[in-house]
């Protein structure tokens, strides 16, 4: 797990620093026969809404109205395959964005969200990569936080109605029954308030995922670096993807789309272009996520 981390992390401030010129992402033709089998509604409009949460970077890179980033990419080659255009809108937050998508306001998230079997009780998941979580901290790590045990009477960043904000909860909980000083939680609506919070010292550390959280690093100026790496932190196997109402025939066929982009080599391009060759999976799935932590 170290190497693959440092791996990881060597790809992506290569990749920021522009010295890794990226393999260029092919066009692609319609898959007819695909398209046949989108929900009728949106083969009309000839368009379908992608709801985000604010910028989540590497996946997702939001810029005014404009989104960047491998899930962007992603969702351009697989609008090129299904014969769709596909946009963009955001929403403040994971629980708006889940409304939204039950509401019919928007068709799908392709994020990566991830998959738990409690999400699956409303939700349809069509994952596509695999992710670990950890913390990002201050340069030389000053306060120790190596583990959730270590997090004990730090500030930890959190986002909002995430799966990581769960795991410090419980957390916070066990500090106390081990008669320690319970953890501060700072719960914020989108990546960035978090990390410039840990930035700025006005947390400890932020728990999340590894994949953006090894991009703020690399983008940090040497300020930050990544601790916990290696280690469960609360997780099981971790698995993201795409989201749709629960039962949608819409999961179907973002599960077919995306294996067409595995099979044609575009998924490998698009996810090293990004620095996210070790979140990689060989195969898409549908709910193929594990139990919440409690």
């Amino acid at each position: 797990m170290p190497l693959r981390s440092i791996t990881s992390f060597m790809l992506a401030t290569v990749l920021l620093s522009g010295v890794a010129i990226a393999q260029e992402v092919p066009k692609l033709a319609v898959d007819e026969a695909l398209r046949a089998k989108l929900p009728e509604n949106i083969r009309t409009a000839g368009s379908m809404i992608s709801v985000n949460n604010g910028s989540f970077p590497p996946y997702e890179i939001v810029t005014g109205t404009e989104m960047t980033g491998a899930s962007a990419d992603l969702t351009d080659a697989l609008g090129q395959v299904l014969g769709v255009k596909i946009e963009h809108a955001t929403v403040g937050g994971l629980p708006a964005l889940l409304a939204g998508i039950n509401s019919g306001r928007y068709q799908f998230a392709f994020g990566p969200v991830g998959d738990f079997k409690s999400r699956e009780e409303a939700n349809d998941f069509v994952d596509w990569v695999q992710e670990f979580v950890v913390f990002a901290v201050q340069k030389g790590n000053p306060n120790g936080i190596t583990s959730l045990d270590t997090a004990c009477g730090q500030r930890i960043a959190v986002m909002a109605g995430g799966s990581a904000e769960r795991v410090i909860q419980a957390q916070l909980e066990k500090c106390k029954t081990d008669g320690k000083k319970p953890v501060e939680i700072q719960s914020f609506t989108d990546q960035p308030s978090s990390i410039l919070a840990v930035r700025s010292k006005r947390s400890d550390a932020f728990f999340s995922s590894q994949a953006p959280l090894t991009y703020f690093v690399s983008q940090a100026k040497g300020q930050l670096e990544l601790a916990g790496v290696g280690q469960k932190n609360g997780f099981d196997n971790l698995y993201q993807g795409a989201v749709v109402p629960k039962g949608s025939p819409l999961g179907e066929v973002l599960r077919d789309g995306i294996k067409v982009l595995m099979a044609n080599g575009t998924y490998a391009i698009i996810m090293k272009k990004w620095g996210l060759e070790n979140n990689m999976i060989k195969e898409p799935g549908v709910n193929l996520g594990g139990t919440l932590p409690k």
